[in-house]
């Protein structure tokens, strides 16, 4: 009887055995690569998007207001010196300049009339039939005639150029920018209707946050690299020299930049408009400092702060240990490290999101791979 009871206890042994959980299995050595901790200088170039623009740029408009009948130009088109480019409704100024006409007519008429008068009465006085006091008067009234037709003459000459005022020309070669009025629309004197760029110098016009702008002088060299050059794939143009000729005084009130102007080399065939990277900088003189790539870092949560750490590879056990350590800034794409680190450690330089305290790991090696 004593043998069912053992095959019963066996079963059981058996069946517990199965439920177990079988043990965990061995975490596996990660390969890491690995960057030695050096020294460095520490590079201040700063790159900004820019927009190239004619160096001189007109917003014309009419010198007098009225009602606009023509407009020419349109946008893109290359005018000449002379060219017209609108032109206002000149039906009043014209019957202006008519009425200063007529009265330059009536003020020659009065000081040809008083002339006469007085060579009449100088006649007269020289047969003693009239006095000294009474030429005297008629030279005053003679000289008054003669200012109020210089007067009517000169009012005569605004009220003509008014008229001419009319019809908005072009003052140099260049291209349309942009129409701000279109026909029928009645302008004031002095409202922008044609903006037009100037042939000749080209700038590259960027925006610089005022952290920045103090490092930025005019005369500074700056290399230019356009979107699309002549013979180029987009983005692959040859850098060009440029000077930076102008630094805005103030910020914008909406942007908080500050607008800093380059002149390109005189003769750069570029498109108004064309888009630029500016780069201006170049090694400081400052003390070396420890520079890492940022995928070598990590964040580091120490209680309630926050800060960044990497990890640190000990040889001796072949395992990774984390240090947090101090940012001081961003250098183009490697961090500056200020404390935390020495010379000749090494850290992991990427994969460090997947990594745990005290992980053993193995070189990562081109044979790895």
């Amino acid at each position: 009887m004593k043998t069912p009871h053992f095959v019963l206890i066996a079963t059981a042994a058996l069946v517990l055995s199965a439920c177990s959980r079988p043990p965990a299995p061995q975490e596996p050595i990660r390969s890491v690569k690995l960057l030695t901790v050096g020294m460095g200088n520490v590079v201040t170039r700063s790159e900004y998007a820019g927009e190239v623009r004619a160096r001189s740029e007109s917003r014309l408009g009419f010198r007098v207001g009225g009602k606009l009948v023509q407009r020419p130009a349109e946008v893109g088109q290359r005018v000449k010196p002379g060219q017209l480019l609108a032109q206002l409704d000149a039906q009043d100024l014209m019957l202006s300049s008519q009425a200063a006409q007529a009265q330059v007519s009536a003020a020659q008429t009065q000081r040809d009339l008083a002339a006469a008068d007085l060579k009449r009465y100088q006649d007269l006085q020289a047969q003693g039939f009239v006095s000294g006091a009474e030429i005297e008067r008629r030279q005053a009234t003679l000289q008054s005639a003669e200012a109020t037709l210089r007067q009517a003459r000169a009012q005569g000459a605004v009220q003509g150029n008014q008229a001419g005022y009319a019809r908005l020309l072009a003052d140099g070669e260049g291209v349309v920018l942009s129409v701000d009025a279109e026909v029928g629309q009645v302008v004031a004197a002095g409202t922008p209707v044609v903006r037009v760029a100037r042939d000749g110098a080209r700038d590259v016009v960027i925006a610089v946050p005022e952290d920045r702008v103090a490092q930025i002088r005019p005369g500074a060299t700056a290399q230019v690299r356009l979107w699309a050059g002549a013979g180029a794939a987009p983005g692959h143009a040859a850098p060009l020299e440029a000077t930076v000729r102008e630094v805005a005084a103030s910020a914008d009130a909406a942007t908080r930049t500050y607008q800093v102007k380059l002149s390109l080399p005189d003769g750069t065939a570029v498109p108004l408009g064309a888009t630029a990277r500016v780069t201006l900088g170049g090694a400081s003189t400052a003390p070396a400092v420890i520079k890492l790539p940022s995928s070598a870092l990590t964040r580091s949560d120490q209680g309630d702060r926050q800060g960044s750490a990497v990890w640190v590879f000990d040889a001796a056990a072949s395992t990774v240990q984390p240090r947090e350590v101090q940012v001081a800034g961003a250098d183009g794409n490697e961090m500056v490290i200020v404390a935390g680190l020495k010379p000749g450690e090494e850290v992991v330089a990427t994969g460090v999101h997947v990594l745990s305290p005290g992980q053993k790991v193995t070189r990562f090696t081109a044979a790895t791979q």
